[in-house]
Formats: structure tokens, sequence, C-alpha cells
């Protein structure tokens, strides 16, 4: 029960990594609000309900700065607090950068980092009011270290880690971390429809010869929104089994 009385905010939960976040911080305790716009978050959300556990599903878009402003507010009204905050919604819209256009350069920003800021400018506020706070955003192991194909994508992650880093430095002092995890290969929606053949081969990068599932990135993000991690700040945890070295 390392989140016991502990109000969390994960957007992009109602599948994949977010979801097994949800999962993971409902069990330690957290009253958890999922952000997303697809419905499963509903559902998601019922589940844990369902299990016993406090969660609540909102539909909100990360490029939505009004929606963002109202629904902070609803959690604030119901909950009365707001600990942590994990920025995990994210897209992609993979090409090179000669065969990319403009509309998909700019749909990944505007999701993957300008979603991050709009979510994280609206909820620090409330957490400087109490003098307690968690930032937790989702970077990558391309974001990083580039990737073949993802101009769009490793720049807004590559941007991520900026934002935490300046942010670290000026909340800091107000109560507050901010970090980021880098995740490597992990099992979603996405990796599950490659081709066979091309999972295996990347798989074959990883020394631990796995791909990563989400609940590797949901301990991460436990961990750094956790009372052990009260001195970590501005960090960058890679959690990619080794993929990096």
């Amino acid at each position: 029960m390392r989140l016991q009385h502990k109000v969390a905010i994960i957007t992009g939960a109602a599948r994949g990594i977010g979801q097994g976040a949800a999962e993971v911080f409902c069990r330690e305790g957290a009253t958890v609000i999922i952000w997303d716009l697809l419905d499963e978050g509903e559902s998601t959300a019922q589940t844990l309900r369902d299990q016993g556990y406090r969660c609540d599903f909102m539909k909100v878009s990360t490029t939505d700065v009004p929606a963002i402003e109202a629904a902070t507010r609803e959690v604030v009204d119901r909950y009365g607090q707001i600990d942590i905050l994990i920025n995990n919604a994210g897209i992609t819209r993979d090409k090179t950068l000669l065969k990319m256009s403009f509309d998909e350069w700019q749909q990944v920003i505007d999701v993957n980092l300008t979603g991050v800021f709009n979510c994280t400018k609206v909820v620090a506020p409330y957490m400087v009011e109490r003098k307690y706070g968690r930032i937790i955003c989702t970077s990558s192991i391309n974001g990083v270290h580039g990737a073949f194909g993802q101009t769009n994508y490793a720049a807004a992650k590559a941007g991520i880690i900026g934002m935490v880093r300046s942010w670290a430095k000026e909340l800091g002092p107000k109560g507050i971390t901010a970090n980021a995890v880098a995740p490597g290969f992990i099992q979603t929606a996405m990796t599950d429809a490659m081709p066979e053949e091309v999972r295996n081969a990347a798989v074959a990068t990883v020394p631990v010869r796995r791909i990563g599932k989400p609940d590797d990135i949901a301990y991460a993000y436990l961990y750094l929104a956790s009372d052990e991690a009260s001195f970590v700040n501005g960090h960058v945890l890679a959690v990619n089994g080794g993929q990096a070295i």
C-alpha cells in the first residue's frame, strides 16, 4: 500500500502501459483517475471498481486545455487533492523525414509534447498549494537515442526530458519532484501488430532477451511516485532490458 491516501491522474490509461499503471497504482492503495479519449477507459475503470478499487474515468484530450482545466477542478472538488500526475498518453505517426507530412509532425508534437505541458501546467498549481506532488512523464529510448522513421516521436520524447529537468529545478523547492521514464521495447497493441519476424528481431537486441511488459513500466512509475523516491528529481529512468547499452 505504498500509495495509500494518494490521488493519481494517469493519462492514456485506457489500455497498454497506462492501463498497467492504473492497475498497479490501485493495488498500491491510490485513487486513480484515468484521462483518455478512448471509451475503453470506462471499462478499464469499471473492471478495477469491480475489484474493490477506487478508479474513475474522464474523457479528456491532452490537447484540449479547457477540458483539462474542467477535469482537474472536478478531481479536486471530488477528492480534495492531486498527488500524482502520470503523463503517459502518446501517439505515433511514423514516417521517414522525406515522407512525413507537416500534419503528421504536428499531430505527434501536439499530443506527445504539448499535451504533457498542458496537463502539467494545469495540475501543478494544485500540487504547489499543498506543497507536495509527483510528476512523472513518459519519454522513450527513442527520445534518448533517436529512431529511424520517428523524427516526430523522438523529438517529442526528447523534449519531455528537457521539460522534466526544468520542472525539477522550478518545482523541487515547492515539494514537487519531476521525473521521466524511458521505456524500451514494450508489449502493446502496436507491437502486437508487428510481423513476428520484426518483433523477434527487436527482442534479439535486448540483452534480457524478452519484450518488456506494461507492468515493467508501471513499477517504474510506482517507484518514482512513492515516498521512497522523494530524493529522486530530474531523473530519466531507463527501463529497456539493457537495450541501450
